[in-house]
């Protein structure tokens, strides 16, 4: 049986090639650019991490959590002396 060519797979797919060409007449403007507010930081879960957490509002709250059983102030550092 002949082997097609899209059932070959590349060693170099991770790879990027060393031009792109983007038609720039065709373009389309970010759609969610007006959701994403000034101050808004876009953080990639790990997908293990991600299995967790059913929304953002659930990450969100999660970490809300964690940082009000933070301690508020850091106890001072000590500085060790030679005697």
């Amino acid at each position: 049986m002949k082997k097609t060519a899209s059932s070959k797979k590349s060693k170099d797919t991770d790879d990027l090639k060393s031009e792109y060409r983007f038609d720039y007449r065709k373009a389309k403007p970010n759609r969610f650019a007006a959701v994403m507010s000034e101050g808004t930081v876009a953080v990639v879960l790990e997908p293990d991490v991600a299995a967790v957490f059913k929304s953002a509002e659930a990450v969100n709250s999660f970490l809300r959590s964690a940082i009000s059983a933070m301690p508020k102030t850091l106890p001072p550092k000590r500085v060790l002396t030679r005697r």
